[in-house]
């Protein structure tokens, strides 16, 4: 297993221990750098703290003392700690590096590495590129906010290897040398806005991405989304398009077919995906896929067969001949609004989660699809309003066994019953997936 080269820190503090954290401080300390971990929540005698103790990093649970920062160069932080928490914010004063443990794959693989970013699709399009670039027989490996922690996974490859990284607004503040040769920006619109307060301050850490981009890479963007294409302009990369609608310098869609510039790369026809937010997702793989010089061979034989991911827009069941689908990683309004698209039959929608303090305005164009609400969380308020002001039938409920039964009272043969909250899970649920998990279970037991 490789360790960090050239890292030019002696002294790393760990804050939040999570996947992330142990990752990291584990090869910190196995690369010789002295790591502290801190945690508010883990416990002295969990098993990850006799893990970090048995291999001699020092752990500080229960509190954040801002002492911990007199002895240290720098601080990896778990990607969901803000930086208005104390220590951070007493480090950054002191002028203290900080960054997220995908900055350390920086110094463990030289391979290329495709990054991927924007507010939604990244899973989607990650596993697109992933099995495209294992279908045309190259050595690939995935990580980042898809699953595996990327530092980890990075321990692992030859530097003839390609690294495909799912990057998150969150991981990519904190970066700095951590370079793309190929980076894909796939959308931008408000999303973790109580994270990072204002739509420019979300805007500028996505980003990120372009950093220390030079003009041998590749910035693959979405030529459909003016935010994005205006970046194209601000990087030494190589700008390569997708669009459905206008640039044919990339990769491209009429009708009838796929492109990448002027060549057919695959029929639109025989795409399993639904949905033309999917279509998207498609190109920009073709985009990225093309960067490292991929056959349409290899495309083909996973743009015919891939049928999505787990909890997006995932097909659970056909029961009573009602077709049940699992969108629970529409996290915010726009991937509803995608999903809501994809569909001509009628929908019964399943709503709600994490109150984040914004309305539901941007739904109202796409509603005409919907037939009934199923609501749920601490939005179910906000989201009943809606459903009075659109004059569409609703009732709220509990728990997700209750949403789903309930849905199956309010529908008909031959309607889509769609879970697609619009909203976080947090308010009932560890995580998006768990809160599928629930939805699919109850759609086995109806």
């Amino acid at each position: 297993m490789k360790q960090l080269k050239n890292f030019p820190y002696e002294r790393a503090l760990v804050v939040g221990l999570a996947k992330s954290g142990f990752a990291a401080a584990a090869i910190l300390q196995k690369s010789g750098v002295r790591t502290t971990v801190n945690d508010l929540n883990t416990s002295e005698g969990s098993k990850e703290a006799g893990q970090l103790k048995r291999m001699g990093v020092s752990l500080v649970t229960g509190s954040h003392p801002l002492e911990l920062l007199d002895e240290t160069d720098v601080v990896v932080k778990n990607p969901g700690i803000p930086y208005e928490n104390e220590l951070i914010a007493e480090a950054v004063e002191r002028g203290i590096t900080v960054v997220t443990e995908v900055e350390l794959t920086a110094y463990l693989h030289e391979g290329p590495v495709i990054g991927i970013t924007g507010s939604n699709g990244k899973t989607t399009t990650t596993t697109l590129v992933h099995r495209i670039l294992e279908a045309d027989n190259r050595r690939v490996h995935v990580a980042g906010n898809i699953g595996e922690v990327a530092c980890e996974v990075a321990q692992r490859t030859d530097d003839s290897d390609i690294m495909v990284i799912e990057l998150s607004s969150f991981q990519l503040l904190g970066i700095e040398k951590f370079r793309a040769d190929v980076a894909v920006w796939l959308n931008l619109f408000d999303s973790h806005l109580d994270y990072h307060k204002t739509r420019e301050n979300y805007q500028a850490a996505k980003a990120n991405i372009l950093n220390n981009q030079s003009d041998e890479d590749c910035f693959v963007y979405n030529a459909d989304d003016r935010l994005v294409e205006s970046y194209k302009t601000k990087t030494q990369a190589k700008g390569v398009p997708f669009s459905l609608y206008q640039d044919k310098n990339g990769a491209w869609a009429d009708d009838s077919f796929i492109y990448y510039k002027e060549e057919i790369v695959a029929e639109r026809g025989e795409i399993v995906l639904v949905g033309e937010h999917n279509i998207q997702n498609c190109l920009a793989a073709v985009a990225a896929c093309k960067c490292l010089g991929v056959s349409n061979e290899a495309v083909q034989a996973v743009l015919y067969e891939f049928a999505g991911v787990s909890h997006r827009l995932q097909y659970v069941d056909k029961k009573y001949e009602r077709f049940f689908y699992n969108d629970s990683k529409a996290t915010n309004i726009r991937a509803t609004s995608h999903a809501l698209q994809a569909f001509p039959e009628p929908v019964v929608l399943l709503a709600g989660g994490l109150d984040r303090g914004n309305a539901f305005d941007e739904l109202i164009p796409y509603l005409p699809k919907v037939k009934h609400f199923v609501l749920f969380g601490e939005t179910a308020g906000k989201l009943e309003a809606l459903a009075r002001d659109s004059d569409i039938p609703f009732v709220s409920v509990e728990t997700m066994e209750d949403a789903v039964e309930a849905a199956y009272r309010v529908s008909l043969k031959g309607d889509v019953i769609l879970l697609s909250p619009a909203c976080a899970s947090w308010d009932q649920y560890r995580t998006f997936e768990e809160r599928g998990n629930k939805f699919i279970a109850a759609v086995h037991k109806l």
